[in-house]
């Protein structure tokens, strides 16, 4: 007896030695991060910020790879069948992490079984953003405008199962509220409908009506963080204009493959905080109306898990189904 569990400490001694040996001697190879959209989108432009601190890090080259489609859903597919040895990763966000499951009877991958989340890299708030020349400037002040206008109302947003569409999905679920749902394919031409009077209210991220808001075409009314944003202070939250707990953020982060060890997981979990934590970098996402993220793998699992329940209620309510 003595002698087996002699052997068996010997075991774990060697495995443990292993994991951290894989750890040291990681990266031995280019690095991929996979973006999920276009090139010139905002995951474009932090897969490259970090990239930029990365490669500097590690010694290696890492290269920033676009695989847009599918609502994400090709690019995250690509991550989750990649060899799971921490040389391919990949910046999720809401849609193909979290909404997804909820959205599509069958995905090409289960983002709980097959992804492995490593950090949240960053954050940003939806606006309410309506047509300059609408009479309301405050979310009651609209929510009456709104119920006045019966069956004359409409919403755009940025694609069906989008955050800009389900944040309005939110908002009529606790305001009961009637609407009829004119989705678009991204932030330009749902911005266009908005400011041309096709639509009449717009859920989205700031950045990408500020054209519009300078042309005085479109304003703002409120803002969906929890509590006001560090850079938009002067914009009220929904929840402080009457309706409590109200928040939905626009978020990404970094995935590895099912079966990425753990402690290569732990050691591009520490070099992304990081580099998250340089005042430029931080100055730089700041910059483009982004809140920066950081925090453990395991912080990220639970707020992923936490997203899930929550969207994946309104969801279910609305009925929203994109493989039908």
């Amino acid at each position: 007896m003595a002698r087996f569990l002699h052997r068996i400490a010997a075991l774990l001694c060697a495995c443990t030695l292993s994991l951290g040996a894989q750890a040291q001697d990681w990266p031995v190879k280019p690095v991929r991060i996979v973006v999920p959209a276009p090139a010139g989108s905002s995951l474009d432009l932090i897969a490259r910020t970090l990239a930029d601190r990365l490669r500097t890090v590690w010694k290696q080259p890492v290269v920033v790879e676009t695989k847009a489609g599918a609502g994400g859903l090709i690019g995250m597919d690509a991550v989750a069948k990649a060899p799971p040895d921490g040389h391919v990763l990949g910046i999720g966000f809401n849609g193909p992490i979290a909404f997804g499951p909820y959205m599509y009877a069958r995905m090409p991958y289960a983002p709980a079984r097959d992804l492995l989340p490593i950090v949240l890299t960053t954050s940003q708030p939806n606006v309410l953003a309506v047509q300059a020349s609408n009479p309301a400037n405050t979310l009651p002040e609209f929510i009456a405008w709104v119920k006045g206008q019966r069956d004359r109302f409409s919403y755009a947003s940025v694609g069906a199962g989008s955050s800009s569409h389900l944040t309005m999905e939110l908002l009529r679920s606790v305001t009961h509220i009637e609407a009829v749902h004119v989705p678009y394919a991204g932030s330009p031409p749902a911005g266009l409908s908005l400011a041309s009077g096709d639509t009449q209210a717009l859920f989205t991220v700031a950045p990408a009506l500020l054209p519009l808001i300078q042309a005085k075409r479109v304003k703002l009314i409120a803002i969906t963080s929890a509590q006001r944003f560090e850079l938009m202070k002067e914009l009220p939250t929904v929840a402080e204009s009457g309706y409590p707990g109200f928040e939905s953020l626009a978020w990404n982060g970094l995935f590895a493959p099912a079966g990425t060890p753990g402690e290569v997981v732990r050691r591009i979990n520490a070099d992304v905080n990081a580099v998250l934590r340089d005042p430029a970098v931080r100055e730089l996402l700041a910059n483009q109306g982004l809140a920066v993220g950081g925090g453990s793998p395991e912080e990220f699992r639970a707020f992923i898990d936490s997203e899930g329940r929550k969207w994946g209620a309104i969801i279910a309510k609305v009925g929203i189904r994109l493989d039908q």
